[in-house]
């Protein structure tokens, strides 16, 4: 069972304090690796008595784990982390629902949302962790430190770096979703739909797609003044009416980043060498440079 299937069984079933105690140990994170039991009552503004009660039940609901040595703690697990961005967007009446899955992946999850004006979304978790630690470190600047941050708070920087990828895109219509609100790790956007460039056996009209893809990638650089960095088959979508969304940008540089252009080389050279190799079509890496900055 996910976690996230696990937060929305147990979501409706707590109380108030339930969720003073979740935001009382998070508040802890920094801090502690497990809060100390005895911090609990003073931090979530609850008597003692009723504490172990709801740590009992939220450990059971496997919204917390427990350690018993050296000390006797909790920590909040991914579907307790995942319990306190949902119910922050559902206080902000951003969310009134969570549908199927439209994609799982190492470093997220995505799932159908419904507004409480009944539009269709999408709520992406990041999932910074253990199964993609080697990937993490390699790929994320941030993660680079001795002193790194948790997983919770390495998928949160994450969701933030997309917001804002997304927020500087969406003035200049660029081909991405658009945000709609971050909380701690999850970002609800506009709904996701289509299939990566990667899953079809043959990609209709393939010049016009390759032409739309790199327009994009000339808009982010140019007018957005942003770089994907990650870009590959696996996270440009074509959508049901043939038109491409580029997803999955927390890994993006602003064009002023000292490897900007390394980068953005790296991601012009994997499009093409998927359609040359797919598609046969040849455009010169140069060539396409040359288009996407204005050169």
């Amino acid at each position: 069972m996910s976690s996230v299937v696990i937060a929305l069984k147990t979501f409706r079933q707590l109380q108030p304090e339930d969720i003073r105690i979740l935001h009382a140990i998070e508040a802890q994170t920094k801090q502690y690796q497990y809060t100390p039991e005895e911090q609990i009552p003073t931090r979530a503004k609850l008597p003692s008595s009723k504490v172990q009660h709801h740590l009992t039940k939220l450990t059971k609901n496997r919204l917390l784990q427990q350690q018993t040595h050296p000390y006797k703690g909790y920590r909040l697990t991914t579907a307790g982390y995942d319990t306190l961005a949902l119910n922050s967007h559902v206080k902000t009446n951003t969310l009134e629902a969570i549908g199927k899955p439209l994609g799982v992946g190492k470093e997220a999850d995505v799932h159908e949302a419904l507004t409480p004006t009944k539009q269709q979304v999408a709520i992406k978790f990041h999932r910074l962790g253990r199964p993609s630690f080697r990937q993490t470190k390699r790929k994320r600047d941030y993660a680079q430190s001795k002193y790194a941050p948790n997983w919770h708070q390495q998928s949160t920087i994450a969701a933030k770096k997309e917001y804002q990828a997304l927020k500087l895109l969406e003035p200049h219509n660029t081909a991405a979703p658009k945000p709609i609100r971050q909380n701690r790790h999850t970002l609800v956007m506009t709904l996701i739909n289509g299939a990566p460039l990667n899953l079809y056996p043959e990609i209709p009209h393939p010049q016009k797609v390759l032409k739309e893809i790199l327009n994009n990638i000339k808009e982010a650089y140019q007018k957005a003044g942003i770089i994907h960095a990650d870009l590959s088959p696996y996270n440009i979508l074509i959508q049901p009416d043939l038109h491409i969304l580029i997803i999955d940008w927390p890994q993006y540089v602003p064009k002023t980043h000292p490897n900007a252009q390394q980068l953005l080389k790296r991601d012009v050279k994997n499009i093409l060498d998927f359609f040359k190799q797919k598609e046969k079509l040849k455009i010169t890496l140069r060539q396409a440079l040359e288009y996407v900055k204005g050169d």
